[in-house]
């Protein structure tokens, strides 16, 4: 399998308003099958998931949080609106997202933004990733696979990468369980997240600063069969369990 991997390049600032499947299809000419990733902050952007910090007044909550990560409590408050549940205040907010989610300060972010403003992740990434492959059919009459993605550190490494909160034409999960392996066992576990693995990559060609490219598409890419629960439920992630315990 020979995977070609095209950066979306010379895209403008996307503001407010902008018809930004539109934007990416100008520049590139897609084909069935391709997967498309695009970064959350440019579809928040251009759907206005944004936020003056001058416009927020914390709350008490957000100020008490934010003596204790130093941060602008204008800054937590969003933080804190975004969020469902708070599973780490101290060193940093670690929180749930009405999608499911779970990111460092609700992946609220003020990378890549005006001074002043923040980017909210999209309330609804699996719709997001729903309404782009839409128009993007509309447009081209192609079939693309979409993902949203989004940037998170990782337990236990350092570093942040790619992943995704939000895909549309494909599972999110290749599952193996049942399969062989060369040797002839029967695969019982293997669970591969391939949608995090497409938009890690692609988060290595957007880059994390002043790169201008914030949507890769992949040319090539197999299909696989699986599902779509990626994220673990509160009684099976023993990570979630271990921070409620500490918190309490």
């Amino acid at each position: 399998m020979d995977i070609q991997v095209i950066g979306v390049r010379d895209l403008p600032l996307i503001q407010r308003g902008d018809d930004l499947p539109a934007l990416i299809c100008d520049r590139v000419a897609f084909e069935d099958g391709d997967i498309l990733a695009v970064a959350s902050s440019v579809y928040s952007k251009a759907k206005g998931f944004t936020r003056d910090l001058a416009t927020i007044t914390p709350g008490a909550e957000a100020v008490r949080v934010a003596a204790k990560t130093k941060e602008d409590p204008r800054f937590v408050q969003a933080v804190l609106d975004s969020s469902t549940d708070i599973l780490l205040e101290y060193p940093f907010i670690l929180s749930e997202l009405p999608s499911g989610h779970i990111g460092v300060r609700a992946g609220v972010d003020h990378s890549n933004v005006e001074d002043g403003r923040i980017i909210i992740l999209p309330p609804d990434p699996m719709g997001a990733a729903a309404e782009v492959r839409s128009a993007i059919r509309r447009i081209t009459g192609k079939d693309v696979r979409v993902l949203i993605t989004d940037t998170c550190g990782r337990s236990f490494r350092r570093g942040q990468t790619g992943i995704a909160i939000g895909w549309a034409g494909m599972t999110a999960i290749n599952d193996y369980r049942g399969d062989t392996d060369l040797f002839g066992h029967v695969l019982e576990i293997t669970e591969e997240a391939v949608v995090d693995e497409v938009a890690a990559f692609a988060n290595f060609v957007m880059g994390e600063s002043h790169q201008g490219v914030p949507a890769v598409v992949f040319r090539n890419c197999r299909t696989w069969d699986g599902h779509d629960a990626v994220y673990f439920t509160p009684e099976q992630d023993i990570i979630r369990a271990a921070l409620k315990s500490k918190k309490d």
